[in-house]
């Protein structure tokens, strides 16, 4: 069992940043791959992004390639989403997610509202 735990978000004007951290415990963090999805009001659940488990490869949807950046710390057990350049299209819910065969597991999600 995965236990995350997500925090950071928040009400940001466009054009600003924030830092989305998801701290893992429970099983070995490192054996996980770990992504970053989101659900806006309305639509359905997409991947933003996601990391391998020793943070060798990364993927972004392409409305975020350039503005996120997700990275992870195995140490800490904990995955980031650094966001810039924020548009009021990013506003969704934030969810942490980790993987492995056989396994998925899903944050409580945080919300990021992006408004001036």
């Amino acid at each position: 069992q995965v236990q995350l735990v997500e925090s950071g978000g928040g009400l940001v004007q466009p054009g600003g940043s924030l830092r989305l951290s998801c701290a893992a415990s429970g099983r070995t963090f490192s054996r996980y791959a770990m992504g970053w999805f989101r659900q806006p009001p309305g639509k359905e659940r997409e991947l933003v992004a996601s990391i391998t488990w020793n943070g060798d490869s990364t993927y972004y949807a392409d409305s975020v390639k350039g503005r996120f950046t997700i990275s992870r710390d195995n140490a800490k057990n904990t995955v980031y989403l650094q966001m810039n350049s924020l548009k009021p299209e990013d506003t969704a819910v934030y969810y942490c997610a980790a993987a492995a065969i056989g396994s998925f597991y899903w944050g409580q999600g945080t919300q990021v509202t992006v408004s001036s």
